[in-house]
């Protein structure tokens, strides 16, 4: 007899061995199987250990009984650990997916039981789920390689520097209005030094609060300093770059209201994934609506936010940057027909729907060269 993961990849009943990971800093909980019915063997390794789980696995198959020749399907939840484990279980030979631990079905009562090998055998039954046809059981992560994974951190962290920037500006403009002074920061800083800077009574900065805005002061500059480095090398790989990612920038820029910011970020998170339809693009973004419908209770509780936070972010301000310079365009009179009469809560409403029509529309810009209806190139201006 056979059990039959799918149609096209039939599982023999006695090769196969089923590995569930739940992942903590100083241990791991690792559980075996063989399928349903059978009771899950359950040990503890030192995290990180790859001497002990590849020990795990020879004693495993030693008390399954299981011939040489096996295959070995593992799973565990996107997280911390990152993708670095999915690889070195690649490498052994291990047939492994990620997964969204969004995704994974919980017990739904107000207390319920749950521990560290609990999570490991409920990774386990749907596993042995997930490999007997059930696709749907959860939602599998899209791996990216090593180059595709490392080419993301230079725009995530001028993200990063860019909100590091706006604290501390924030910070220093709240410490001056303490003490009653109004005054402008412009990107190289204070307009006017420390020394013309007069409190309310018309006296000369506190010593403490001096001391306190120069280090703060300091701190951004040298934030500053790093941001300008990152955008430079940035815009050089953009240009000079022959991968995918750099084609699809260069691509995105050709559009009126995409800069550098929205084409690299676009192009490193999503070029890669390769997207079959709209509803995986929307999904990714986490700009999905969740609707709620009990009986005769229905309501509707906003979007999702379960996707990619860097992307969601800047398509939010790509739509307002859209609204102002492709006024023509069928996305911009779609959105001023149905929102922009409204008041400030509809347009906010609005501006996310129209943030993930205009993700679609890069996507298939991007992809298939389609050119948002009614949107101009830089070219046309």
């Amino acid at each position: 007899m056979k059990q039959t993961a799918s149609r096209e990849k039939p599982i023999a009943a006695e090769d196969r061995i089923f590995v569930a990971f739940e992942l903590g800093w100083k241990d791991w909980k690792v559980g075996f199987g063989l399928g349903m019915g059978e009771k899950p063997w359950v040990v503890t390794i030192r995290s990180r250990n790859l001497v002990g789980l590849g020990e795990a696995l020879g004693k495993a198959r030693m008390r399954l009984g299981m011939a040489a020749g096996y295959r070995v399907f593992s799973c565990y939840e996107a997280g911390r650990e990152g993708f670095w484990l999915h690889r070195q279980l690649t490498e052994m030979g291990i047939e492994n997916v990620v997964v969204d631990s969004s995704s994974i079905e919980v017990n739904r009562r107000a207390r319920r039981a749950k521990t560290d090998r609990l999570d490991a055998r409920k990774l386990l039954g749907m596993l042995v789920r997930y490999w007997r046809g059930e696709k749907d059981v959860w939602s599998v992560v899209k791996v990216p390689t090593s180059e595709q994974e490392d080419g993301r951190h230079l725009q995530r962290e001028i993200r990063t520097l860019t909100k590091e920037q706006t604290r501390l500006t924030n910070r220093i403009k709240g410490l001056l209005a303490s003490q009653g002074v109004a005054t402008r920061m412009g990107r190289r800083g204070l307009e006017e030094g420390l020394d013309a800077i007069r409190i309310w009574d018309g006296s000369p900065l506190p010593p403490g609060l001096r001391r306190r805005l120069e280090i703060e002061i300091a701190r951004r500059d040298v934030v500053h300093r790093q941001l300008l480095d990152l955008e430079s090398e940035r815009d050089a790989r953009m240009r000079k770059g022959q991968d995918r990612a750099s084609e699809i920038a260069r691509r995105l820029k050709t559009l009126r209201g995409i800069a550098e910011a929205g084409a690299e970020t676009y192009a490193r998170e999503f070029s890669w994934r390769g997207f079959k339809n709209r509803r995986q693009v929307g999904g990714l973004v986490g700009l999905t609506p969740t609707p709620y419908q009990s009986g005769d209770s229905f309501r509707e509780r906003g979007i999702s936010r379960a996707g990619n936070r860097h992307v969601r972010g800047v398509s939010i301000d790509l739509a307002w940057v859209w609204l102002r310079l492709q006024p023509q365009s069928e996305l911009t009179r779609w959105f001023n027909q149905r929102f922009a009469r409204g008041g400030p809560r509809l347009r906010k409403i609005g501006i996310v729907a129209l943030a993930r029509k205009l993700v679609i529309a890069l996507w298939r810009y991007a992809d298939f060269g389609e050119i948002p209806k009614g949107a101009l190139l830089k070219s046309q201006a």
